[in-house]
C-alpha cells in the first residue's frame, strides 16, 4: 500500500494532439491539467518524451510532478518508467489517472495495485515498470450503448449531456488525488466511493 510521501508523480493517460484532446480516452490528461491549474504550474517539454509541470496545491503540501506522455496511450510505459527514474521515485509514489469503461460516467474508483483490466495504457506501464504496485484513479466513462465498439467509444468526444457534468467529474478526480497525497488512499476511497453522483 502506498505510504504518505512528500513527492508524487501523477500521470494523466491519453493520446497526443488536438484530434484526441476532448475524447473520453483523454480524461486522465484533463484531470492533470486541472491539477496544474490549481498549482499554477506550467507544462514544459521534458527529456522523457513527456510534458511535465511541478508544483504544490498548497503551501507545505506534497510536491506533485504532473506528467502527460507525448506518445500514444499504448506506449505510456516508457515515459512513466523514465520519469520514475529521473525523479528517483518508487512506483508506490505513482498515481495514474485513466479512463475506465467498466465504471459509469460521473463515477470514480480509486485503487492500489492489481492488473491492467484490459486498459492498454496501464498494461504498458506495468510492463515497463515491472510492477502493478501503483495507485490508479479510474475515471468512469461508461460503456457504449448496445453493441457499439468500445475502442470507438473511448476515442469519441463526450456527449452534450456528459459535457455538462464533465467539469464536476474532473474536479472530483483532482480532489481525490489531492486527498490521496495528503491523507492517504483509504481516506480518499471513503469519500469518493460513497459520493452520490
Amino acid at each position: 500500500m502506498a505510504q504518505p510521501t512528500d513527492t508524487w508523480l501523477v500521470v494523466g493517460l491519453g493520446n497526443p494532439g488536438p484530434a484526441y484532446a476532448n475524447t473520453r480516452h483523454n480524461v486522465g490528461q484533463m484531470v492533470v491539467d486541472e491539477l496544474a491549474a490549481r498549482a499554477s504550474a506550467t507544462f514544459k517539454s521534458h527529456k522523457t518524451n513527456s510534458h511535465v509541470a511541478e508544483g504544490r496545491l498548497r503551501v507545505g503540501g506534497p510536491k506533485l510532478i504532473l506528467a502527460k506522455s507525448n506518445g500514444y496511450m499504448n506506449t505510456s510505459g516508457g515515459p512513466v518508467s523514465q520519469l520514475l527514474k529521473f525523479y528517483s521515485l518508487e512506483p508506490s509514489q505513482l498515481i495514474v489517472v485513466q479512463d475506465e469503461l467498466d465504471i459509469p460516467f460521473d463515477t470514480l474508483k480509486l485503487k492500489f495495485g492489481g492488473g491492467h483490466g484490459g486498459h492498454n495504457g496501464v498494461r504498458d506501464i506495468i510492463k515497463a515498470t515491472g510492477t502493478g504496485d501503483f495507485t490508479r484513479v479510474r475515471v468512469g466513462v461508461g460503456r457504449p450503448p448496445g453493441s457499439s465498439d468500445a475502442a470507438d467509444h473511448v476515442l469519441k468526444a463526450f456527449s452534450s449531456a456528459e459535457r455538462k457534468n464533465l467539469p464536476i467529474l474532473i474536479a472530483d478526480a483532482a480532489d481525490a488525488i489531492e486527498l490521496i497525497t495528503t491523507d492517504g488512499l483509504t481516506a480518499a476511497q471513503l469519500k469518493f466511493h460513497t459520493k452520490s453522483a
